[in-house]
């Protein structure tokens, strides 16, 4: 068996414990601290949305020769400034600037087949109205907010409401993160990211079923024993399911990094790359949320019960008794010096006594 195998069997049979829910100040510090960044950039500097949602105009050049600047440049001298240039696949320029007129796109062409030295008509232009871009932007807003709704449906009815917040709560943590990466680093949002959100949601409420699931098992009944507590149940079940969320990020992982690789490497930076990071920062989002953000948050919730705080106590009665219970049955069967020896050894003696004297009475009435 694995090293890794071996660690998941002692997490699952508790052999081995990571304490998660003991520190999930820590946790809670540390996400909050990435959010408020998130947060600030977002409230800053904004996203840069691409052109399927603010509108503009894109321009496509297949040329072997040229460099971004003297795209740029070609740009400045049609009269069009602030364009974004990019290179794809190694030969190939994109170009989005904000809406233009006929005219000042046919400058804008004939300039970029001068400077890049290639054909008119090789030059493709893609014009997108503001009006489809809002409605793109309506669309992904509306879908974004059913899907939390029907969230927290479904996981009230598979499992209970307090679950279900604490899910909706790490959903909403790791869309935080995802955007706010998307901000600080100034990426461009298209529909490739919009997508790659999507999923990432569903990822992320995946991994945390598996954990809550685990922490439903643990604690059915728990109300009325004194076994353990509901953070340690809680805990042990983060525990039993830990490998297997390290393996499942793992394995999602390594096709969203090929795909990286793949769109910054060989291909240039493109939808692949909008939708690669997404997907990567939103996975790492969503794996570290079910265990440190969604499970302790639910443990907050439910130790707020009355139910699991006496459920606490008695536990916690029962492990201070437990020392107490083994020193007093330790000190009963100890004998206080001077006597014990003498008492214990006469005890025996006696009781060899009387099973002998019927013995000797009854040989006696034989011999009569």
């Amino acid at each position: 068996m694995s090293r890794l195998g071996d660690l998941g069997n002692r997490l699952y049979r508790g052999q081995l414990q990571y304490d998660f829910i003991a520190r999930r100040r820590r946790w809670y510090a540390i996400s909050g601290l990435i959010v408020v960044i998130c947060a600030l950039s977002l409230g800053i500097r904004g996203l840069n949305f691409g052109v399927e949602f603010t509108g503009g105009t894109v321009f496509q050049v297949e040329a072997q020769q040229g460099t971004i600047e003297q795209a740029r440049t070609a740009m400045t001298k049609a009269g069009v400034n602030n364009a974004v240039v990019q290179r794809i696949n190694g030969n190939k320029f994109r170009i989005q600037t904000e809406a233009l007129t006929e005219s000042e796109r046919n400058k804008a062409v004939t300039s970029l087949s001068k400077t890049l030295s290639v054909k008119e008509d090789t030059v493709t232009v893609q014009f997108v109205g503001p009006s489809w871009g809002s409605e793109i932007t309506k669309k992904a807003v509306t879908g974004l907010v059913v899907f939390l709704i029907l969230v927290v449906i479904f996981l009230s009815i598979y499992f209970e409401f307090k679950m279900a917040m604490a899910a909706l709560v790490a959903l909403i943590h790791d869309v935080l993160i995802t955007v706010g990466v998307y901000s600080l680093l100034g990426l461009e949002v298209t529909p490739a990211t919009v997508i790659g959100v999507l999923t990432i949601l569903g990822y992320s409420l995946y991994d945390t079923v598996v954990v809550f699931d685990k922490v439903r098992e643990n604690t059915k009944g728990l109300a009325g024993s004194s076994r353990m507590t509901y953070s340690q149940a809680a805990n042990l079940a983060v525990n039993q399911t830990l490998v297997r969320s390290i393996n499942t990020s793992v394995v999602a992982l390594l096709p969203v990094v090929a795909i990286l690789i793949g769109a910054v490497g060989l291909l240039g930076a493109g939808t692949l790359q909008e939708l690669g990071v997404a997907l990567f920062v939103g996975i790492a989002a969503g794996t570290y949320s079910s265990i440190f953000i969604a499970t302790p948050l639910l443990t907050d919730f439910k130790e707020r019960e009355p139910a699991m705080q006496a459920l606490a106590r008695r536990v916690e009665q029962k492990q201070a008794a437990g020392p107490k219970a083994d020193k007093k049955a330790k000190g009963t069967a100890a004998t206080t010096p001077g006597e014990p020896v003498a008492a214990v050894a006469s005890a025996p003696a006696q009781a060899a006594g009387k099973r002998q004297q019927p013995a000797r009475k009854s040989r006696s009435k034989k011999r009569r």
